[in-house]
C-alpha cells in the first residue's frame, strides 16, 4: 500500500498496486529498443549527450549511455538534472536542500537528451527545459521517457517512448529501479475505496 501524490506533498488516499506494466526483463528490453531508436535518429553520436531528471531519470540516462555503449562503442557523457527550483507547483516552503544539478559537460550545440520515468502531465519537463536553457543553447532537446501515462497539460511530447500506457486521474504510474528502490518494476497504483 502506497500514498498518492499531491501537489508537493503526500496526500492521504491508500493505494494498492492493480499491475505491474514492466517487470526487470521487460524494463530492460525497453531500454535497450530506445537505445537503438535514439542511435537510428542520429548520425553523429559525438555530439550527444544524456541528461537524467533527478531522481529515477539519472539511473535511466546511464543505462541507455550503456546500451548505447555496447552497442556502438560511443560512450555518451551522461549528467543529472535536478529541476526543483524551476518546478511551478512547490512554494519557497516546500523547496528544501541545495539542488543537485551535475552536469559536468557543455550542452551549447549539442543534442541533449532528457531522460525521465514517468510523463505525466509535462510540468517536470517544462521546468527540465527551463533549467536546461539556463546553461546553455542546446541545438536541439530529446525527450525519452519510459513510461507515457497521458493528461497532458501542456503541449509537450516524448520523442522515445518505451511503454504508453492509458491510466485514469486517480491512478499513479510508479516507477521502481535498482539504483534508488532495489528492484526494477514499472507498476499502476490505484486508490482503495473508501480511504
Amino acid at each position: 500500500m502506497g500514498w498518492a501524490r499531491g501537489k508537493g506533498e503526500r496526500s492521504k488516499v491508500a493505494l494498492r498496486k492493480k499491475a505491474v506494466i514492466l517487470d526487470e526483463k521487460a524494463m530492460a528490453r525497453t531500454l535497450r529498443r530506445m537505445a537503438h531508436e535514439i542511435m537510428e535518429q542520429h548520425e553523429h553520436l559525438e555530439d550527444m549527450v544524456l541528461v537524467g531528471i533527478r531522481r529515477r531519470g539519472l539511473p535511466l540516462a546511464q543505462r541507455l549511455a550503456e546500451h548505447i555503449a555496447a552497442i556502438s562503442g560511443v560512450d555518451l557523457p551522461v549528467g543529472a538534472l535536478d529541476v526543483t527550483l524551476h518546478r511551478d507547483d512547490l512554494t519557497g516552503e516546500e523547496v528544501v536542500g541545495k539542488p543537485t544539478t551535475a552536469i559536468p559537460f557543455g550542452i551549447q550545440d549539442k543534442v541533449v537528451v532528457l531522460v525521465d520515468d514517468v510523463l505525466y502531465t509535462g510540468r517536470t519537463v517544462r521546468a527540465a527545459l527551463d533549467a536546461l536553457m539556463d546553461m546553455g543553447r542546446p541545438r536541439a532537446i530529446r525527450l525519452a521517457v519510459l513510461v507515457d501515462r497521458g493528461h497532458r497539460e501542456l503541449p509537450i511530447r516524448a520523442d522515445y517512448v518505451g511503454k504508453n500506457v492509458p491510466t485514469s486521474r486517480r491512478e499513479l504510474v510508479e516507477c521502481r529501479l535498482k539504483e534508488t528502490d532495489g528492484e526494477d518494476e514499472v507498476m499502476i497504483l490505484e486508490e482503495v475505496a473508501g480511504s
